[in-house]
């Protein structure tokens, strides 16, 4: 995958007159070069690919990017600005792309100040590709959904009065990596109560009481591929109030869903999101980004709400999330992450959307 990802980013410069292209973003190395570690850059040309590291990497890198050239930035440099200078010098080239939301201003500055080469400010050149999934990546997509479909049935015995949210955080995390996760820490989003209708709270030390809303929004990693799915019970006996939301909630889902459709615009998905809440009293309380695409990293593009200007795409992974969010009372959140098929979607998480009381 990664030498057609490369070829496509070269394809790219060519037709907008770049010499070569320094990225920064550590995801995006990851996703054009295969590299897992840290202290990581590249420099595409036309015809060479360099990975800039320091020495504690190196051996690293040689292993799982051996078609790469590896350039020292430490000893030979001295600094990272430096190397993709000197890089720049050495292939004679006249401008550098760079990724513009990403480089800091002071890196920025020393860059200036080292090469004669123009810096060209570029933005969601690999975004675009990650958006497009090949076959493998949605096999590592499917198998972290399962992952978190399975946690979420695990986790269900250990939620009772008086645990804490952070003690249930822990153990949901837990039965992630027992079910064959990977071991990377990822942040997961499990709050009670009225705290539900922080759309990303923290757990907590609050305890679980009687009557609460339990709100999980939480996925793990596979092969660094990301879930993402949230799921909202109850403990206890639902209120009537709880049941409503619930039940509208559901249907706002459900209408999205029924929606997205390959050469769809993501602004009609947002529109079916609302058809169910449009005229009740709950219209205020919900929030216009129902979702966005996942890959190796939790937010991608595309990103779905009324002002997107773009259509779905076949083979996009992407999170549904309505929800609603009362404050004071609480929130209620249903999160499915669907792939777009030709045909239709499908639904990479197993786990029930129905209203379960514990």
């Amino acid at each position: 995958m990664s030498e057609i990802v490369v070829d496509r980013i070269r394809e790219y410069l060519g037709k907008k007159g770049i010499g070569g292209f320094f990225i920064s973003r550590p995801v995006n190395v990851k996703y054009v070069s295969g590299y897992t570690g840290e202290d990581s850059y590249l420099f595409l040309t036309e015809d060479k690919k360099y990975f800039i590291t320091d020495p504690r990497y190196t051996e690293q890198v040689a292993y799982e990017c051996p078609d790469y050239t590896i350039v020292e930035w430490r000893d030979a440099y001295g600094s990272v600005p430096g190397a993709a200078a000197g890089l720049a010098e050495k292939e004679g080239l006249k401008s550098i792309g760079f990724e513009e939301d990403h480089l800091t201003v002071d890196f920025y500055r020393q860059l200036e100040e080292r090469t004669k080469a123009e810096l060209v400010g570029l933005q969601g050149v690999v975004e675009e590709l990650r958006s497009h999934k090949t076959p493998r990546e949605i096999e590592y997509l499917r198998a972290a959904c399962e992952i978190a479909s399975r946690a979420y049935e695990k986790i269900q015995k250990d939620i009772r009065v008086g645990v804490t949210e952070k003690e249930l955080a822990a153990n949901l995390s837990r039965y992630m990596v027992l079910e064959g996760s990977d071991t990377m820490p990822y942040g997961n989003i499990l709050i009670s109560g009225a705290r539900t209708s922080l759309l990303h709270g923290i757990p907590s030390e609050k305890a679980v009481e009687y009557g609460d809303l339990v709100l999980m929004d939480y996925g793990c990693q596979y092969h660094g591929y990301l879930s993402d799915m949230t799921r909202t019970l109850v403990v206890g006996k639902a209120t009537p109030k709880q049941k409503e939301v619930y039940r509208l909630e559901q249907q706002m889902v459900q209408d999205t869903e029924d929606y997205i459709r390959a050469g769809a615009s993501i602004r009609g998905a947002y529109e079916a999101s609302i058809r169910a809440i449009r005229d009740t009293e709950y219209f205020q309380y919900h929030y216009s980004g129902i979702g966005h695409g996942i890959g190796m990293f939790v937010h991608e593009l595309p990103f779905m709400g009324p002002r997107s200007e773009v259509t779905f795409h076949e083979n996009t992974v992407l999170t549904v999330e309505p929800g609603i969010y009362i404050p004071g009372w609480g929130g209620i959140r249903i999160e499915d992450q669907i792939l777009i098929k030709e045909d239709g979607i499908e639904n990479l998480v197993s786990a029930t959307k129905e209203l379960i009381e514990l």
